[in-house]
């Protein structure tokens, strides 16, 4: 398994822009799969975004397409969220999970999580 941190969430007006960094530890990142998922309150757990291995493959929820940028560096052991045009819809705690196998949209396939962070979308 790796082991996973979240950072840079927070407040922002709605239009805005945040920068979700996940950190992972161990030497096998690069063999992961990784997504962003987010959980509001009150609701269940949904994806976002994953990014394939190499970082050359991603895929969005329609609801971040073209707001959001999943990107990875496997010499550093991070993903990143890059979340812009911000929307008070997109207030939630935010986690990013890898993947052993190749990617995917069910949380079901992600075996490792972070603590989450949160992100908050004023109007």
């Amino acid at each position: 398994q790796v082991q996973l941190v979240e950072s840079g969430g927070g407040l922002v007006q709605a239009g805005g822009s945040l920068r979700l960094s996940c950190a992972a530890s161990g030497r096998t990142f690069s063999s992961y799969a990784m997504g962003w998922f987010r959980q509001a309150p009150g609701k269940e757990r949904e994806f976002v975004a994953v990014v394939s291995r190499s970082g050359g493959s991603t895929y969005y929820a329609d609801s971040v397409k073209g707001r959001f940028t999943i990107s990875r560096d496997n010499a550093k052991n991070t993903v990143y969220l890059q979340m812009n045009s911000l929307k008070p819809e997109d207030t939630a705690v935010y986690y990013c999970a890898a993947d052993p196998s190749y990617g995917s949209t069910w949380y079901g396939a992600f075996g490792s999580w972070g603590q989450g962070t949160q992100v908050a979308v004023s109007t």
